[in-house]
């Protein structure tokens, strides 16, 4: 610091200094060597909030064991989005005898040769479970085309029957959320540099994701296409901008739990 700057100060309240003592606030002041005050601050608050929704999402587990419901969740999104974050942070808490989480694989050469939406309906719920989707049945509606996956009439054809297939899940008594986690090109970029660089990440860089920079704008239009269609009064898509993983995270949750009409 020059004699001419002024030192920052950050005006911090009396509660604010009451959570950077607590035990979660002491460790993310001293997690780094450099102190971030307001960092070590806001991911304070979120860790607090994190562990008051997660509670909440044990109650609602309950509810839907007791009660005999069924809950499916979709997480779509751009690849390095932040989708299997957050369903890690939905479920690290509740029974997991009474949810599954839910990435098929490349569809063997029996599968190709079924109904498309075949293999997604041996995974919905039975009563009293949850049931979430880590991509599910539209990587039809932007992976498959984007990546020469799909024919275009197999195209045509999702695109023609997947508003009728979600409405049959509606009306079997099913609770249903489509969440598209939203970043952008360059948060995209960041969050692959730092995949690739990690020897703990790097396994999770697949081939298609090496080309999804590339890809971005063929990405974004069959993206539109999609919520053009599927975006329907029964079946919204709630976008979750989530550049910032914990506040999507957040959000998620609290949608979820806003949603469904559980009681404790």
């Amino acid at each position: 610091m020059t004699a001419t700057q002024k030192p920052e100060y950050i005006h911090l309240s009396e509660e604010d200094l009451k959570l950077l003592n607590s035990p979660i606030g002491l460790k993310y002041l001293f997690l780094d060597r450099k102190t971030d005050i307001e960092k070590a601050l806001r991911m304070t608050k979120y860790e607090i909030k994190l562990k008051e929704l997660q509670a909440e999402l044990i109650k609602l587990q309950n509810w839907t064991i007791e009660n005999k419901k069924k809950i499916v969740i979709v997480f779509e999104g751009r690849d390095a989005a932040g989708k299997g974050g957050a369903i890690r942070r939905i479920t690290s808490h509740i029974n997991p005898r009474h949810f599954r989480i839910i990435a098929l694989p490349k569809p063997t050469s029996e599968e190709e040769g079924q109904w498309y939406f075949q293999r997604y309906i041996n995974q919905l719920p039975k009563p009293g479970e949850m049931v979430l989707f880590d991509r599910s049945w539209y990587n039809r509606a932007v992976v498959e085309p984007v990546n020469g996956f799909c024919s275009e009439d197999q195209y045509t054809r999702f695109m023609g029957q997947v508003n009728d297939f979600e409405r049959m899940i509606l009306e079997s008594d099913i609770y249903f959320i489509k969440f598209y986690f939203s970043i952008t090109k360059e948060e995209q970029a960041s969050r692959f540099m730092d995949i690739k660089s990690s020897p703990l990440k790097k396994w999770k860089m697949t081939p298609v994701d090496e080309r999804a920079q590339e890809l971005w704008d063929e990405y974004t239009a069959y993206k539109i296409k999609m919520f053009e269609r599927t975006n329907t009064a029964r079946s919204p898509w709630v976008i979750i901008e989530a550049d910032r993983k914990t506040e999507a995270r957040i959000k998620a949750i609290q949608y979820i739990l806003n949603t469904i009409p559980y009681q404790e």
